[in-house]
């Protein structure tokens, strides 16, 4: 379903799926000239508990919410899982409604990028120099270029973030002040499953022993973190007790496992309050992050 009209749709009235950045532009605009409050949450779609905290969190703090769906390409690299990635607009779609969500922006690709883009966004800096930005080169730049433009598009007073992607939140919290963008970001907790793993898209996308397998991921940060409340101030020590766990599962590909610190993401030479212990692993060829902050 489209939304073509022009005007807004009233807060009470059922959600609207709108695919054209014009009609998404106009009715942030009125709803902005109204006074209204708008919150902004960006997805990929394949939706889970941990976005629908999310929207929760900004229908408790706004006067209307948006959701996008889109698959960004620009952040996936050549080996990377674009094609593979889940897409469940419908199913997307009736748990944004349930949720009572003002307005879904999901557009085509032909819609958010020209044929021949000329302008890009480079990241630079010790935001980028470790964690995941080595292993996936350009991807925080395409996640800065997609949310800025989306940001212009749905024009939004609030953007809501999930602290599982942290060095996703702190560039785009980067991105937002050193570009003067009127809009507040705001970091929602890491939403888990019962046995500690971190909800995730991806996570369809594991076999059933892989799914089985996936908790020891949270199992040895909290085991980092429990070292570290011992007393334990050297990060080597630390992460040397967390890999303990995860070499007990032959199936986990450990890509990385650091302690630093969440403002800047550099290393830390002392473990502190505050530090971040963050992990990216392979499992079932999947790729997983989590976080832990002492």
């Amino acid at each position: 379903m489209s939304f073509q009209d022009d005007s807004p749709p009233a807060l009470e009235n059922p959600m609207k799926i709108i695919p054209s950045i014009p009609t998404m532009q106009r009715l942030s605009r009125k709803w902005k000239s109204a006074g209204k409050k708008i919150g902004f949450v960006p997805t990929m779609g394949a939706l889970h508990q941990g976005h629908l905290e999310l929207v929760k969190t900004s229908r408790r703090e706004n006067d209307v919410t948006v959701v996008s769906i889109f698959v960004n390409p620009t952040q996936f690299g050549p080996q990377e899982d674009f094609k593979k990635y889940p897409r469940t607009l419908d199913q997307d779609c009736s748990l944004l409604r349930r949720e009572k969500v003002q307005a879904v922006f999901s557009p085509s690709d032909h819609e958010m990028y020209a044929a021949d883009p000329n302008i890009k966004i480079h990241i630079t800096g010790s935001l980028v120099s470790g964690l995941c930005a080595p292993f996936r080169p350009g991807h925080f730049d395409g996640v800065a270029l997609v949310v800025v433009k989306l940001l212009n598009i749905v024009m939004p007073t609030h953007l809501y973030l999930g602290q599982k992607d942290a060095q996703q939140v702190a560039v785009l919290k980067r991105t937002i002040s050193e570009l003067n963008l009127e809009v507040v970001p705001v970091v929602c907790p890491i939403v888990r499953e019962r046995d500690g793993l971190a909800m995730s898209s991806r996570n369809k996308l594991l076999s059933m022993e892989g799914r089985r397998t996936a908790p020891a991921l949270f199992k040895a940060l909290m085991e980092g973190k429990r070292v570290a409340r011992t007393g334990e101030k050297n990060p080597g020590n630390v992460l040397a007790e967390a890999k303990k766990v995860l070499s007990k599962e032959k199936k986990i590909k450990l890509q990385y496992l650091e302690a630093v610190d969440p403002s800047t993401l550099t290393p830390v030479s002392k473990i502190k309050k505050g530090t971040m212990l963050a992990l990216a692993a392979y499992l079932d060829n999947v790729r997983l992050i989590d976080n832990i902050v002492i």
